[in-house]
């Protein structure tokens, strides 16, 4: 290696290790360096396909036979084209659903695409969007149902070695593994039967140590709790597992979260374009509308969530133009609405504030910097000068989650003739909090409120912003 390069790498990681030395103190609860970089990709995409695709059913049988599966124009890399131009960072496919089918030549079973026409039995679907996400700097995800209607072996003893066999494969065999998706999804003839969940987290550990683990209870990520992508108006990273079980646990408690959870899982928010998460044709006119996929984007990752949308490829093996269309207007709404940051670079002050951590941090378009109150203080007012009368009517702000979650109560005030005047609250902030003004605001001057806090009070970033006419 070069040795200037070499120096300079050094001196990098000296900066960041004294940068978190300088820290202010976290909270017991953070996250992990895997599930900071999660969420911060804000936007990933989940794929659907099985036999399901043309037989027309959400839910397979394990009966069917493999020589209806048969997409003729499969490609995987427009998959990834159509993802990335979204703004997803990792897609996730469904590996094998409920009914048993492999999407990859598994040798544990002949139920799989080398028992299909496609591609004379010679196709494996995970590889072709493995080398398409590598080749476009997109990471890869993996669902693997525990229900298989297929297989014999379900609801015996022996069915959680063939899972974890299938699991190797596909945790060894097709590179890094950025996220791997698991349910509690469970048949009528498992019922004496557990799945030996212990097991599946133990191997993906040892083989994707990289990997964040889905489930309703994590342990990397955790289910919002609905179908629709919406995170709680209130929404902690935090929640407690103990007692919970997958596919069992409360569904409110998941979408809100907990103020005093002692496991940081935060929540990824799972919804299909279509009413249904496979493809079919009656569907094509009912794809959600851009402003209702912007209306998700608003509830998920604008309420410190993580959207997961679902992209069904069709019968031909692409994603349907109806689809992509629609993808198209939500990118170019949410690119015109965050396009230009009103308050970047413009004065801030704070009531309070640690001399290391200055309210300057926060309009400088940087989350890694943060302003940080005094030692202790939990309460906080800071004022943002715009610089000339400004109309807006959206709001972000941001904590610097890698110290854990803090704010539980707020608000937001603009100077209209004089006189402060409120224009939003909430409850928790977290990585990203967006909020929707009812109507247009005119003003130079806001303020962010901070009422309440279970530690130091902090935040990495202020912006304002307005909204796109298409909106």
């Amino acid at each position: 290696m070069n040795k200037t390069l070499l120096t300079l790498g050094i001196g990098l990681l000296g900066s960041a290790a004294a940068l978190a030395q300088s820290d202010i103190p976290a909270n017991p609860v953070k996250p992990t360096p895997q599930q900071l970089r999660y969420q911060q990709q804000e936007l990933i995409g989940f794929l659907h396909l099985t036999v399901n695709t043309f037989t027309d059913r959400e839910w397979g049988t394990g009966q069917e036979d493999p020589a209806i599966f048969n997409p003729t124009q499969l490609d995987a890399r427009q998959w990834v084209r159509v993802a990335k131009d979204a703004g997803m960072k990792t897609l996730i496919l469904t590996a094998k659903h409920h009914d048993g089918f492999c999407l990859w030549p598994s040798k544990y079973t002949d139920h799989s695409v080398k028992s299909s026409p496609w591609k004379g039995g010679k196709g494996d679907v995970v590889r072709d969007l493995a080398d398409a996400c590598r080749e476009a700097g997109i990471k890869l995800g993996l669902y693997l149902s525990p229900w298989d209607m297929h297989e014999p072996k379900y609801g015996t003893s022996e069915y959680n070695q063939f899972y974890l066999n299938q699991l190797r494969e596909l945790l060894t065999n097709y590179g890094p593994v950025a996220e791997v998706w698991m349910d509690g999804a469970k048949g009528e003839n498992a019922k004496n039967m557990s799945y030996d969940f212990d097991a599946y987290r133990a191997l993906i550990r040892q083989l994707q140590p990289q990997a964040v683990i889905f489930s309703d209870v994590g342990p990397g990520v955790r289910w919002i709790g609905n179908e629709k992508g919406f995170a709680g108006e209130t929404c902690w990273s935090t929640i407690n597992t103990e007692g919970m079980d997958i596919g069992k646990a409360d569904s409110k408690y998941l979408n809100t979260g907990d103020p005093k959870g002692d496991e940081w899982i935060p929540g990824e928010c799972d919804v299909s374009i279509r009413p249904g998460w496979f493809y079919h044709p009656a569907e094509d006119a009912k794809v959600k509308t851009p402003k209702q996929l912007v209306d998700v984007y608003y509830k998920s990752v604008g309420r410190n969530g993580t959207l997961l949308l679902n992209l069904p490829p069709d019968r031909r093996g692409l994603i349907h133009e109806s689809d992509v269309a629609a993808l198209k207007g939500m990118r170019a709404i949410l690119d015109e609405t965050f396009r230009a940051n009103l308050a970047g670079r413009r004065t801030a002050r704070a009531s309070a504030s640690t001399p290391a951590f200055p309210p300057r941090n926060l309009t400088d378009g940087n989350a890694d910097t943060y302003w940080a109150a005094s030692a202790g203080q939990t309460t906080a007012t800071l004022d943002l000068d715009l610089g000339r009368e400004t109309t807006f009517d959206r709001i972000a702000l941001q904590e610097p989650v890698r110290l854990g979650q803090r704010v539980s109560a707020f608000r937001v005030e603009a100077e209209q003739n004089g006189q402060w005047k409120p224009v939003a609250s909430g409850t928790t902030i977290g990585y990203k909090r967006l909020l929707r003004l009812d109507a247009p605001v005119q003003a130079r001057r806001i303020r962010v409120v901070i009422e309440q806090a279970n530690n130091t009070a902090a935040l990495s970033e202020i912006a304002v912003y307005k909204a796109s006419p298409n909106e």
